[in-house]
């Protein structure tokens, strides 16, 4: 038999076997995606993290949609963001502090935080010069790779103490961007000839600021501190999201740290997950070159009908960075992104662009809820402006995944250190529902 058609045979074979009928799934009460009917997700633990909140429950067990809300332990990310933003200082390391540690720190604290951060931000040579013979064109899979790398160089690697827990937590915090940066470089010269740079990062730079040095060396105030809003709204959401979820799940086995981060980079990695910044980009781009008068409600709106009647775009049916899982009203996130999306925009000559873009949020929610017309409310979720953000500082689509895992490696660490430090933890196992009847085994003989 040809290997070719054994795995085709294999294949089709694969496809009847995983085949379920569908009213199994009621009969046997699944939570399927560990959701609820009404949306909701499935409860499978408590946490002092982070809260996100889109609804509030009203008597009888029904949802009524709220403005969204996000809280890094108890507090407003709003009230964070609007602080760092009218201080017009970096505040990434910051939130770094409170949700590794529960509280905000000081201004010392923050200060020797920071200069923490700063002296582990260098890679070992043997992980730098793995970065640059690496070959591939998917830098999360280089992240992931050096982040397993970084086990071989820890004495320690498999010590799950608080202690140990919370420094392979800021060298995992301080190393990302480095990491991220360097591998674009190879990235670079690898597939377009060009020159190879491998900037070290600098003393007193933020996060923020010493990743655009080392990624691309020049860029302007406004770009670093955009890059800083976008981590800290980035930095965490809660405990379900599949990639904090992955990291908890992997953590709950007790597995060293540099595994469960890496799990979590492979859940991230999904298109469904942290790619959809780059789906977002993607469809604005194609928006551009297809609406002939970018101020034009009706065009706006008849070409959206046809996205979502599958007639159009990569017939998905689907208006990308439009609805979440939580937030209904608002996304906060979006919201807080947008105000430094309109100033960034102004400082790049982009203003007429970033007017479509708003209308064409505008028109996307009021067509979502005109088409579907099932009662469910939606707004624009943050990857609506992030992609265009990213583009405004000079960021290519590569890393637009990546900068994601670089602000949430925070919460994946917080997380990992509650699981693993709770006194009543216990190693998490769902269960699956066998609806397969019993054979008997026949001897290869008579088959």
């Amino acid at each position: 038999m040809k290997k070719e058609y054994l795995i085709y045979k294999l294949s089709e074979e694969m496809k009847e076997a995983a085949r379920i009928d569908n009213e199994l799934f009621s009969k046997f009460d699944v939570k399927r995606g560990l959701r609820n009917e009404d949306g909701t997700g499935v409860l499978v633990g408590l946490t002092k993290i982070g809260n996100v909140v889109g609804y509030e429950r009203v008597p009888g067990g029904g949802l009524k949609p709220i403005p969204g809300k996000l809280f890094y332990r108890g507090y407003d990310v709003e009230d964070i963001a609007h602080a760092v933003l009218k201080e017009k200082r970096f505040g990434f390391e910051e939130v770094a502090y409170l949700l590794l540690s529960g509280r905000l720190p000081d201004k010392e604290e923050l200060s020797s935080f920071s200069e923490l951060i700063n002296e582990n931000m260098p890679l070992e040579q043997k992980t730098k010069m793995n970065i640059i013979e690496l070959e591939g064109n998917n830098i999360m899979n280089i992240l992931a790779r050096s982040v397993l790398e970084m086990y071989r160089f820890d004495p320690d690697a498999d010590d799950t103490s608080r202690d140990n827990l919370m420094r392979q937590s800021i060298e995992l915090i301080s190393k990302f961007p480095t990491i991220i940066a360097y591998a674009f470089n190879m990235l670079r010269h690898a597939t377009l000839g060009r020159s190879l740079h491998i900037r070290h990062p600098r003393e007193k730079l933020s996060i923020a600021e010493n990743f655009l040095y080392m990624l691309k060396k020049d860029f302007t105030e406004l770009d670093a501190r955009t890059l800083d809003l976008l981590l800290i709204l980035q930095a965490e959401h809660g405990g379900g999201n599949n990639s904090t979820f992955t990291v908890r799940v992997t953590s709950s086995t007790g597995t060293d740290t540099y595994s469960a981060i890496a799990a979590g980079i492979g859940s991230l990695k999904g298109p469904l997950h942290g790619g959809a910044n780059i789906q977002v980009a993607d469809m604005f781009h194609h928006l551009q070159k297809n609406i002939k008068d970018w101020t034009n409600e009706k065009e706006i709106d008849a070409y959206f009908t046809r996205m979502l009647n599958k007639e159009v775009y990569n017939k998905s049916g689907l208006i990308y960075g439009i609805g979440h899982a939580v937030y209904t009203i608002s996304d906060p996130r979006a919201l807080l992104l947008k105000e430094l999306a309109r100033e960034l925009a102004r400082e790049k000559g982009k203003e007429r662009e970033f007017a479509f873009l708003e209308l064409l949020e505008e028109r996307a929610i009021a067509t979502f809820g005109r088409i579907k017309n099932n009662g469910k409310t939606v707004s624009s979720n943050v990857d609506f402006y992030s992609g265009f953000v990213y583009e405004l500082i000079g960021l290519p689509q590569e890393i637009f995944t990546p900068l994601f895992a670089m602000a949430r490696i925070v919460g994946w660490c917080a997380h990992r250190n509650e699981e693993l430090t709770f006194e009543g933890k216990r190693i998490i196992r769902p269960a699956y529902k066998n609806v397969l009847e019993e054979e008997n085994y026949v001897p290869i003989k008579e088959r």
